[in-house]
């Protein structure tokens, strides 16, 4: 282990766990990753081994057949995930936010139907908010519910679904206005239904379609679609928590584990390209001595590490905050925000060490340079963060004069 980002208070379970998954990391995930995403190919056999850990279990209560293990040891396993390739945490993360969501707002026949299938990872889960026409306005959604007896007739298009193709369970935000007097608040109209389907592209199952995939700069590997209902008929059943009009409250939670998550990711993506780049200053000379013992290049490594340090600590603050059952999005919000920020820094300064080689695909850090961009908007813009931390602070030093 290295000097950086450790975690002080940890138990035994814990740091078995981390140690494991750094091991897999470093023998299964970083020698093929590089080669994987230039081809944009999904990594099958490193989910399979993900599935042989029993991640995919990793934060599912023990009685569904999980680990029942905490937010932290999760978002430090997804941190050494993204230290080796960010969008193997991707795949992992989806998952997890509708497991959470089910163990949070789930029926108990919902829990018992999906969970412990979850756990194993032979259900795989996605959730879908966003829609072609408003990013992070997620209140004006225009998707709709109408429901027709005992089922629900579902249209609409969403969009940025990760997994979208590999998932066999996706958490799909709608509109629903049956039962809701006219003028009730948008975010109070919304439901989430609990969409079963086969994996695959197409038509997955009747009245629902993922056209493809969506070709992107980087976060390669994992499969980003479309989702088109039209017609698509769910049983009252499958509406998360049983009661239609809590959707926005359930996807919002759900979030705060996902913010923990990208704030994860960005530390791990950080934590690479700080070694990539102290490994590299060391080995090229110029002007008869490494780089490393210039001191501009100094400069910049001392920059790096204690962005890298900061941004774990912010991570595993917010992500203990949630274990502890307290409100936590002022934390998550932070640590998402400056976590993406100084990976995007981080990352820049371990290319511009690189100098010209870091324009070249033969070196891992021109991966690292096209995937750091997601962050800055995965899980809601810098600029929604800065509008949730700012509401935050109001609320909190609120004028009393």
């Amino acid at each position: 282990m290295t000097r950086l980002a450790q975690t002080a208070g940890l138990t035994d379970i814990q740091r078995e766990i981390l140690s494991t998954v750094r091991d897999f990391v470093d023998k299964e995930i970083l020698p093929v990753a590089t080669e994987l995403e230039h081809r944009d190919e999904y990594p099958q056999a490193i989910v399979d081994g993900l599935k042989e850990l029993g991640l995919f279990g990793l934060m599912i209560p023990e009685e569904y057949g999980g680990l029942g293990e905490s937010l932290l040891t999760y978002a430090l396993c997804v941190e050494e995930i993204a230290r080796g390739w960010m969008s193997v945490s991707g795949i992992i993360n989806t998952h997890f936010i509708v497991a959470y969501m089910l163990k949070q707002h789930g029926t108990q026949e919902q829990k018992d139907h999906f969970l412990p299938r979850m756990a194993t990872g032979e259900v795989r889960g996605a959730f879908s908010m966003s829609e072609p026409g408003l990013g992070s306005d997620v209140s004006a959604i225009t998707s709709k519910a109408v429901q027709d007896g005992e089922e629900y007739v579902l249209n609409g298009q969403k969009m940025w679904l990760t997994n979208g193709g590999s998932s066999t369970l996706v958490a799909v935000l709608v509109r629903s206005d049956e039962g809701h007097p006219e003028g009730t608040a948008p975010h109070k109209s919304m439901t989430t239904f609990l969409v079963e389907k086969e994996p695959g592209f197409g038509e997955v199952r009747p009245g629902l379609t993922i056209p493809g995939k969506i070709d992107k700069m980087g976060y390669k590997g994992v499969d980003t679609t479309e989702l088109i209902m039209d017609g698509l008929r769910i049983p009252a059943n499958r509406v998360l928590g049983g009661a239609t009009g809590r959707g926005f409250y359930q996807m919002m939670d759900g979030v705060e584990v996902g913010r923990v998550n990208v704030a994860a990711r960005g530390c791990g993506v950080a934590q690479r390209a700080f070694e990539l780049g102290v490994s590299y200053a060391q080995q090229r000379h110029t002007f008869g001595k490494p780089i490393a013992q210039h001191q501009a290049i100094q400069f910049k490594l001392a920059e790096m590490a204690t962005k890298v340090e900061a941004a774990h600590a912010m991570m595993v603050n917010a992500a203990r905050k949630k274990d502890s059952g307290e409100r936590n999005d002022l934390e998550a919000g932070m640590a998402k925000y400056l976590a993406s920020e100084y990976c995007k820094e981080v990352v820049e300064d371990a290319f511009r060490i690189h100098g010209g080689y870091g324009f070249s695909k033969e070196y891992e850090i021109e991966r690292l340079y096209r995937e750091a961009p997601m962050l800055l908007i995965g899980e809601g813009t810098a600029e929604i963060q800065k509008m949730i931390i700012g509401r935050r602070l109001l609320e909190e030093y609120r004028f009393q004069g």
